[in-house]
Order: C-alpha cells, then structure tokens, then sequence
C-alpha cells in the first residue's frame, strides 16, 4: 500500500472520529469491564459472553455485519444485527484495528463457528491508521524493530517469542527463590562503575553536579551485601555498555547475576546443571534443544574442559608454559597462528584473543569451559595450588557464551594489587579495563566469607531457547540508530 493511499484511509478515519464525536460518541471511553478473554467467551456456548479486542475482520453489510475480535488469548467471531441492537447505525464508522466491547450469547453458525450473537456493543478505541497488510506491510526487519508493537500484532510468532522470554525469566526467579536466595536491588547510577572491562556511559547529575556512570554490572554491589550479612542474593538487573551492536550484543541487556556464600565454583558448576535443566525443561518441553539446525542435549553430566586443554587443541600452545607476555607471543610466532593483536595489551587480553578466535567458535557443548588464566578475570580468585589460573567456568553452546561464574576474590590486597595493574593497562590507551575502586576495598577489608558468584545474559539464554537469529529478536526494542540519520 503506498503512502499516499496510508495518508488518505488515515484522513478518511479523521473525519469518521469527528462525526462520532458530533453524534455525541465518545470514541475512546475510560472503561468496558471485560469478563472473559475471546477464547474464553468460545467457550460459553448456549450463555452469556463479555469481551473485548481489536477488530481483525469486517464482512457484510446492510443489516448484518460479522466481525473477527482478537486479544491475546485468540479470536472470536461477533454478529451484529441491526434489529437486536440500538446503536447499529454507527457499524459504518468502524474499521479493522479498532477496538470493541461486546456482550451476547454464544451461539454456533451454519457453518458451526462459535460466534457472540451481540446485544450490546461499544466502540473502545478509534484507530486512525491502518495496520499494514499482513503479508506485505512489514517485511522491512528494521522496521519490526522500529515498530514492535505492529510486529506484535502482526505476527504471532513474534509474541511467543517474549512470552517465551517472560517464563525463561519467571522460572528462573521461582528457582532461586525456592533456593532461599534473596532478590535485591543495586544501583543503576554509579558513582564508579566496575564489575566488568567495559566501556561505561556518561550522565551528568545536576543537583549532585557530577559525573554518573550507567552500571556495567551489578557484581561489585551485589558482594557487597556478602560482606554486609547476607549469604545468598541475586538480581535480575539492566546493564549497559557503550559498545558496538552485533548479532550477540546489545548496549542495554539483561542479566541475572547471583552470590553464595561458602559456596564454591565447583558446587555452581552442579548447581548451573540443575538450575537449567528445570527451566529448560519448563520452557521447551525437553532437554534437547535445536539451535540452527543442530540438536543440542542438556542431559547431565556436561562435560568439562580446561582453558589450558582447549587452547593446546585449537591452537597448539601449551599454557602451562607461559609467564610472560613475550612468552606467549613468542609461541604465537612459533605455531604460527594468525591472530589480530593490536589492541591486545598484557597477557590477558593476549589469550582472550586466542580464546575468540580460536577456541570459542569451536565449542560446541553444553560444555564447562574451566579454570581460565589469572590474566583474563582481575575479580576472581586464584586456585589454590594453581595461582596461575583462576577457580572460574563459563558454560557454552554452539560457541556462545551464556553464562560465567567463578570464585570471589576476598582478598583486598590482592584484588587492589590487581586493579592497579588493570590501570597500567588504562594509562596505555587500553578502553576496556576495570577500574580501582577504593570504597570497594575497604569494603572487603573489613571481610568477605568465601564467596561464588555468577551471571547469565537473558537475552542470549532466550535467543539460543527460541531459536533467533539475533539478540534484536529477542530484545522488545532494541537499541537502533535513529532514523533521521
């Protein structure tokens, strides 16, 4: 449909509203009580219905007029006739995309459709441009993006893809609420943002005249409240990052992130398994699930496998062997492996590169990829008897990422010794470091008990369970660049 044609069904539906108006009908009342849902009102053949929805079809005219009226739960068919209802007159200034309240009886048609034979309707909402045809009107992908709620309506299986997201997210709660973990609130403003190397956004508040940081993530005041008494919290919190947009990737994401104190990243790991098992199973019916045309079974045990194992299989180079940052270049150069390190500074960020190039990509899981470089994770603890690794495991499917967790570091001369280095880095021109937070530091001096912590992307967890292409799918509105540039 062209937009000049759009621009004129729109002028006519404006005059249809001022004529209602004229006629002393008000076209967006305040209130329709609505006892059944349309697909409840199917079922009260023989009684008396009162629903409400959009309008999805018009056919007849003269004296009977049938209706398709949708909400969430389905659809049901309306018939209205002009000698049973008073106001039948206004029928003509009705438009699909408008909103209705009936009430009736239920009936069946000859042709055996349950229907509401109306004896009372009302106009509930006047719609003044019309919904895109539903096989051509919104193929644009951005602009289902731009314009979710046609999206929604358009297209069923994009709402069961959020309905699908909300019982992901609603599981997740009623497990850790069953497993006497209490559900906290941190702030989103920080004074000093940590918890993760990112790239912070910047806001300005005026009354306090200083600069705030969106959060990058909520772990540092999360384990705060270890220190504070509690033994087990977690939130389900809104984080941002100022980084690129891509297929895994959104500046605004949801995480769940959770702390257990006298807990161990060994017992997670058990704990992970049982976790996803009860709410994949709730949300997808089974333990195997089909990812892009691959079958992926969460059947317990997943297996586990070392950074150290995993870099020598892909890459041919022996971790065990590595002390320095020229050491590891050195036998970059020697198994001659092509890898982009231009903005890699220090040995962390060294094998995170190899990690992303290399190793990820292959992974196909669920598997428990374990015990990663000290290098690499600046918050976590070190393993005893291995303090060249850390006590961390992230778990992988199809070579994503879904989650990470790993033992706190709780020792606040270690992990400010650590942030100072992070800093080196910083004052070289890295972007991406953490930062030294002394109010934190002070806070583990006065003691954290040994501590796991753990944190999951929903976004990414609902996209790998409903099979989307991209976070954008999985995402209401995601962040997009605006139109007019």
């Amino acid at each position: 449909m062209t937009i000049t044609r759009l621009n004129e069904i729109r002028k006519q539906r404006i005059k249809k509203l001022a004529e209602l108006k004229k006629l002393g009908i008000d076209p967006y009342p305040s209130y329709f009580e609505k006892k059944q849902t349309c697909a409840e009102a199917t079922l009260l053949l023989g009684k008396k219905a009162q629903t409400a929805g959009r309008i999805a079809a018009i056919r007849g005219h003269g004296k009977i007029m049938f209706l398709d009226l949708v909400d969430s739960s389905g659809k049901i068919q309306v018939w209205l006739q002009k000698q049973k209802l008073r106001n039948y007159e206004i029928t003509k200034f009705l438009d699909i995309g408008d909103f209705l309240g009936v009430s009736g009886k239920v009936v069946k048609t000859k042709s055996g459709e349950r229907t509401i034979d109306a004896s009372e309707f009302i106009l509930l909402s006047k719609a003044i441009r019309s919904l895109p045809d539903k096989w051509h009107g919104l193929k644009d992908i951005e602009e289902r993006y731009r314009k979710r709620y046609l999206d929604l309506i358009l297209n069923p299986e994009t709402k069961k893809v959020f309905e699908t997201r909300s019982k992901i997210l609603s599981n997740i709660r009623e497990f850790l609420d069953d497993q006497d973990f209490l559900e906290v609130e941190t702030p989103v403003l920080q004074p000093m943002y940590g918890g993760a190397s990112a790239r912070p956004f910047i806001t300005h508040h005026l009354a306090l005249d200083n600069d705030f940081y969106l959060r990058i993530s909520n772990e540092l005041y999360l384990k705060r409240l270890i220190v504070g008494g509690f033994d087990k919290v977690y939130e389900v919190s809104r984080d941002f990052r100022n980084e690129g947009i891509g297929k895994f990737h959104n500046p605004e994401f949801t995480q769940v992130e959770f702390y257990w104190a006298y807990a161990d990243y060994e017992k997670l790991m058990k704990f992970t398994e049982v976790m996803l098992i009860t709410v994949i199973k709730a949300v997808n019916g089974s333990l195997k699930v089909k990812r892009l045309n691959k079958v992926y079974d969460f059947k317990r045990p997943w297996q586990r496998l070392s950074f150290s194992e995993a870099l020598k299989e892909y890459t041919g180079i022996n971790m065990e062997k590595i002390t320095t940052e020229a050491d590891l270049k050195r036998e970059i150069k020697n198994k001659k492996v092509e890898v982009n390190l231009q903005k890699a500074v220090g040995l962390g960020a060294i094998y995170e590169q190899l990690y992303k190039t290399y190793v990820r990509p292959n992974l196909e899981g669920p598997l428990f990829l374990i015990d990663y470089p000290a290098e690499m994770i600046a918050l976590a603890k070190r393993k005893d008897g291995d303090p060249k690794k850390i006590a961390s495991f992230q778990l992988l499917v199809g070579g994503t990422e879904l989650l990470k967790a790993y033992n706190e570091l709780n020792d606040p001369i270690d992990q400010k010794n650590r942030w100072l280095e992070e800093e080196k880095k910083a004052k070289l021109g890295v972007e991406e470091t953490e930062r030294l937070d002394e109010d934190y530091i002070e806070a583990l001096e006065y003691g954290m008990p040994p501590t796991a912590g753990w944190g999951m992307g929903i976004d990414r967890l609902t996209l790998f369970l409903t099979d989307q292409p991209t976070l954008k799918d999985v995402i209401l509105f995601p962040t997009l660049k605006p139109k007019n540039r």
